[in-house]
């Protein structure tokens, strides 16, 4: 099943890497690009519509995956318990598609003509909390099920909104997204979690195919419909994933729900510092800026794509260590907790750069 499971992963990459192609020729003649300007860092316009590439790279295999289970007997070399947990998860993932065609059709809108930032956040919620209802996700189930709903809701969108705010340099967002992929894949995979697994080696494809044309110096642009799609999907299956190894205890494992905190540490610590200065400045936290990790890194003498191979590699410290956290002892979890704080400690040390003027 792990094999069958990764061989889906260069499927949804060529899927993406073409339509990802197409979109940089067709976007410029529908006048779909990124002017430069204000606070932009790039100095020519950009075609738009990369997000459209991860999305058919995710969706369309998964499209296909749910059609063939619920109508076609298994093929010989699977066995049937896998083809029938596969059936019963196909409902789930029509409602995820669904979720995804409108968190991109709202990204290609605010991409086309930008909305305002208040207009965009209750429209993803909405999208989020239709998901949360109709599809009975839940985390930290043992809060009650209003609380529950209230912080699934919440987590989804701090998710959806981080990847947004670290979409601010070419080959940023998606990469960083991609290390907590593997991540999360490896993880998933360790623990049987098959379905989400599986959603995971198509956005991890669907991402790299996309990377290819983004990685600095970038030759499209994710869009608004890109960064919110793979912030979405990452903070639904997160929720969907138990992070406990077969034959654990939850009671001897509980820590194991911090996992992807802990993957994503880089990703939301960046969200949370940047609404702060923006919030202590007496600004929306959702209008764009410079105070981003990877912008005061360039400031500190990088290369912007030096700035974003740092950032890799934070994301990677931290990935690493969550990885074994459903497997390991209380003794170790500790252990993991106290490496991520210094790494993000490390990080802001990094960042001790005079922030831009108001």
């Amino acid at each position: 099943m792990t094999i069958a499971i990764l061989c889906l992963t260069p499927a949804s990459f060529v899927i993406s890497w073409l339509v990802t192609q197409l979109m940089r020729s067709a976007a410029p003649r529908l006048g779909f690009v990124d002017q430069p300007g204000g606070r932009k860092i790039h100095d020519n316009p950009k075609p738009l519509g990369g997000g459209i590439g991860i999305f058919v790279g995710f969706a369309l295999p998964l499209l296909i995956a749910i059609v063939w289970v619920s109508f076609f007997p298994p093929p010989d070399n699977i066995l049937p318990a896998y083809w029938s947990g596969a059936r019963e998860q196909s409902p789930l993932g029509l409602k995820i598609l669904l979720a995804c065609v409108a968190i991109v059709l709202l990204g290609l809108w605010d991409d086309r003509k930008a909305l305002g930032p208040y207009v965009k956040l209750v429209a993803q919620l909405a999208i989020i909390a239709g998901l949360v209802a109709w599809g009975d996700l839940r985390i930290l189930t043992v809060a009650g099920p209003t609380l529950s709903l209230i912080i699934t809701i919440l987590w989804i969108a701090a998710i959806t909104n981080a990847f947004n705010f670290l979409d601010n340099m070419d080959g940023l967002s998606a990469g960083v997204a991609s290390v907590c992929a593997v991540a999360f894949l490896v993880t998933t995979l360790s623990i049987g979690q098959w379905f989400v697994a599986a959603a995971l080696a198509l956005l991890l494809g669907s991402m790299l195919g996309f990377l290819c044309h983004n990685f600095p110096p970038a030759k499209i642009f994710m869009g608004d419909a890109g960064s919110m799609l793979i912030g979405l999907l990452l903070g639904i299956l997160t929720v969907r994933t138990t992070y406990l190894a077969p034959g654990s205890n939850w009671s001897n494992r509980w820590y194991a729900v911090f996992a992807p905190v802990i993957v994503l540490a880089l990703p939301l610590y960046d969200l949370v510092v940047v609404s702060i200065i923006r919030l202590s400045r007496g600004k929306s936290p959702f209008v764009g800026d410079t105070n981003h990790f990877s912008h005061r890194l360039v400031a500190r003498g990088m290369s912007r794509r030096s700035a974003v191979l740092c950032l890799y590699l934070v994301a990677a410290a931290t990935s690493v260590s969550a990885i074994v956290l459903p497997h390991v002892g209380g003794d170790l979890a500790v252990m993991i907790a106290v490496q991520t704080l210094l790494i993000l400690g490390m990080v802001a040390l990094l960042e001790q750069h005079p922030l831009p003027p108001t």
